[in-house]
């Protein structure tokens, strides 16, 4: 097997330091996201995502409960960021993406996070909602490159992302782990102010699929480039599970990695919809993985799920 090389050592420093600076002049009149919140971040202003010039970090470690392709012996090394632009009521990281848990860091800081990552034997560079923060991510990376870093990065997102702004991350991530959160446009606005959830979705997947296709694994069944996708079971089928699957099989592909998430529980602020006040059941979340299958899409992440009841 070759020698593996991640996408942002291969366009080199030169356009790597011209994708950050690119994506930086966004954040004065910040378009960054499908927000179009317009605040001037650098000047200390914040938008929905109540995020100014630095990105927050909220912890790293090696992570060992991510998908099988990322995680192997070693872990993922997973970088949590304060603050989000979707801010789903029920996100069992709460504190972190509503309260803003963390510490801001500087581009050094960022890049030492990963530097320190990749010496612990990490698989990877996992950015954990980077929609927010894509401009920092690209400037500690160039650093963290010129100082030796060689590990895939993962852009692992709410899917709520604007295609302008990954077009400037195309030739960086190596590996995108988007959301699909919800098909229905009430059920997105009631729970993250989103009702343009599918729309944006679909077309920020199509344009992820584009720049790095479909999963692909090495010998090991480790994942080194492509797409992995993730989709949370609701209750009573909120998420549209089956319209969800549809889409991907037919209009990204059947060979997609999927992970049907079957580990929701009411967090945050989820009891604001009724429906949503519980657990999904084993049921649910069978139903969920069969309408799944149903499109033709088999390359199913495995793993036991533990349900609860209330």
């Amino acid at each position: 097997m070759p020698t593996f090389e991640p996408a942002y050592r291969r366009i080199g420093p030169k356009a790597l330091s011209e994708k950050g600076r690119q994506a930086a002049r966004l954040l004065s009149d910040c378009t960054l996201c499908p927000r179009q919140c317009r605040v001037d971040r650098p000047a200390g202003e914040t938008g929905y995502c109540n995020t100014g010039a630095r990105a927050m970090v909220a912890g790293y470690d090696a992570h060992f409960g991510e998908e099988a392709p990322l995680v192997g012996r070693n872990g993922s090394g997973t970088i949590f960021f304060g603050h989000c632009n979707l801010l789903c009521t029920f996100c069992q990281n709460y504190d972190i993406s509503h309260l803003g848990t963390g510490t801001p860091v500087d581009d050094g800081q960022l890049a030492a996070i990963m530097l320190q990552l990749q010496d612990r034997g990490c698989l990877n560079i996992n950015f954990v909602s980077p929609s927010h923060v894509v401009p920092q991510i690209l400037a500690a990376v160039t650093l963290a490159a010129e100082q030796g870093l060689t590990l895939p990065l993962v852009y692992n997102t709410g899917g709520y992302d604007s295609v302008e702004t990954l077009k400037i991350l195309d030739g960086v991530i190596d590996i995108f782990m988007p959301d699909f959160k919800f098909w229905d446009a009430d059920i997105a606005r009631k729970t993250c102010q989103a009702d343009d959830y599918r729309q944006i979705a679909c077309q920020a997947i199509l344009e992820m699929h584009r720049q790095v296709g479909d999963l692909e694994l090495d010998e090991h069944g480790i994942a080194r480039r492509g797409i992995l996708l993730r989709h949370l079971v609701l209750p009573q089928g909120l998420a549209g599970t089956a319209q969800v699957m549809a889409f991907i099989a037919g209009h990204i592909s059947t060979n997609t990695y999927v992970n049907v998430m079957g580990q929701y529980r009411p967090c945050g602020e989820a009891a604001r919809i009724k429906a949503l006040a519980r657990p999904i059941t084993a049921e649910e979340y069978a139903e969920a993985v069969q309408q799944t299958r149903d499109q033709g899409l088999h390359r199913l992440d495995q793993r036991r799920r533990v349900f609860t009841t209330l």
